[in-house]
């Protein structure tokens, strides 16, 4: 009996090898550089310099022909030209450490290059083509521009108190690099042809001594997200003194520090002056309890390289109290359950990066085909669960327009052949006023209309055309159907 009893048991273990998702350890490494024809020559010292990689970004099409030439043919040239001319909401701008992880494995002597950069999941939101765009749908007719509204909520210029306890606190308008799907594409980076930009007025240390003063006459904030643009771009002396002097502020006992260029220019953050003063910042910080760590921002598991992981090791050594990864879900980059997974093993396991959060992509102008259904994402939720530790485990969450975060399975109610989700909230904000009705309401999310079973398309071509407003709308004119890049060759 007990022979057969472990018998048994040892075939359900040999069963349930097969699984879903089968984790096998990858080691992190750094692409050759050297295989783009315009950095053939370019020397390990070099690559590390942080100045030359700022020096050497890729920011127009001229650029990215001297760096890989004729490994792209014409077409995706001319695809880019055209996106960039009629879609793009943000301008280029590509540390060299970026682009060499595109297409890492694809061998320029071995196969077609271009078919292999187009497929590749880091160019499909860092350099993105028109292609790549839906055409019908390329906006949702209720997408905007600030789509959280976190300028109408800013107590002062760049400042947004918009959750009962936490502020961000945007200090510049400007990154190393620009992703194609940026939730502040209002505000930050240059215009572009299809968008004029908003501006900060401001001068940066009259805007900090602004944010201090309003955070110290408010008590009830504790946290502060230290963001932008990026906070790589602060120089760092400013940015020290602005951490140092939030650390005065006896009400605050959260610090983040958010920094996608971690993954794009991890050179930054290795520079011997950073660490020194990270080191400081968190000597100040432990002295006063105060819990100081770095969030960034990567979507996919070739951005994790040798350098990336230095870089975050570097930082837990100096002193932070965490290195966290707030991602993107976005279709084309990292959208099943495989690519999250990838991920979130090379961050945990690999680089010392908590997996935190990964957002549903906002409802801005031009990011339909980036953006998931709810349903999707739910689903991606459940998938992901069980294979890595409770706390390494990412949320994937909804950010909700007038709501806040919410984790992709607190919708109230969901009618997905219209795509509508209506999401509740427990807190109010700076926009409430005294609206006693505020915590008592839904509020409205949209999945991507080109995801909707035919009839729930047909629905959304009729409200478009002057037909009924999509249910839980609050009011305003649902705008016409404009294709991306419409009359355009």
């Amino acid at each position: 009996m007990t022979a057969t009893l472990f018998q048994g048991v040892g075939a359900g273990f040999s069963a349930a090898a097969d699984q879903p998702y089968n984790y096998v350890r990858k080691q992190l490494w750094e692409p050759d550089w050297r295989r783009y024809p315009g950095w053939s020559a370019v020397t390990d010292s070099q690559w590390r310099d942080p100045q030359w990689q700022r020096s050497h970004s890729v920011k127009n099409i001229a650029q990215l022909r001297s760096v890989v030439g004729d490994l792209l043919d014409e077409r995706f040239y001319a695809d880019l030209a055209a996106d960039q001319q009629y879609c793009a909401t943000m301008s280029m701008l590509l540390p060299p450490q970026m682009l060499n992880t595109m297409a890492p494995e694809c061998d320029p002597d071995g196969g077609d290059f271009t078919e292999a950069f187009y497929a590749d999941p880091i160019r499909r939101y860092m350099l993105p083509v028109r292609s790549d765009r839906e055409m019908l749908w390329c906006s949702h007719p209720y997408a905007e521009r600030d789509s959280l509204h976190e300028s109408d909520m800013w107590a002062v210029e760049g400042l947004t108190h918009r959750y009962p306890t936490k502020v961000l606190a945007e200090l510049l308008s400007t990154c190393p690099q620009y992703c194609g799907h940026c939730t502040r594409m209002d505000l930050v980076g240059n215009s572009t042809p299809t968008l004029s930009k908003t501006r900060l007025t401001l001068q940066p240390a009259d805007r900090q001594d602004r944010m201090l003063e309003y955070l110290r006459a408010t008590p009830t904030v504790r946290d502060v997200v230290v963001s932008g643009g990026d906070v790589a771009n602060v120089p760092w002396p400013r940015l020290e003194s602005f951490v140092m002097q939030l650390l005065e502020i006896e009400s605050i006992r959260d610090i983040r520090l958010a920094t996608k260029a971690l993954a794009a220019l991890p050179q930054h953050w290795l520079q011997d002056n950073v660490i020194e003063g990270v080191s400081r910042v968190a000597r100040t910080a432990a002295a006063r309890g105060v819990n100081v760590a770095l969030h960034t921002h990567i979507n996919h598991v070739q951005s994790v390289t040798p350098l990336v992981a230095a870089a975050a090791r570097a930082l837990l050594d100096a002193g932070l109290r965490d290195v966290r990864n707030q991602g993107v879900l976005l279709r084309g980059v990292n959208a099943t359950a495989a690519d999250l997974l990838d991920l979130c093993f090379a961050l945990q396991g690999e680089a010392n990066i908590l997996p935190y959060y990964f957002y549903m992509c906002d409802m801005i102008p031009n990011a339909e085909h980036w953006r998931t259904s709810l349903w999707e994402a739910q689903q991606l939720q459940l998938e992901i669960m069980g294979y890595l530790p409770g706390f390494a485990t990412p949320r994937l969450v909804c950010d909700v327009p007038f709501v806040g975060k919410r984790w992709v399975h607190q919708v109230v109610y969901y009618d997905r052949i219209r795509g509508v989700s209506h999401w509740s909230r427990n807190y109010r904000t700076g926009l409430d006023g005294a609206d006693a009705d505020a915590l008592d309401r839904v509020y409205p999310f949209y999945d991507p209309i080109h995801t909707l079973p035919a009839s729930g398309q047909a629905w959304w071509r009729q409200a478009c055309d002057g037909g009924p407003h999509p249910v839980g709308h609050a009011g305003g004119d649902v705008g016409r159907l404009s294709p991306c890049g419409a009359g355009v060759p």
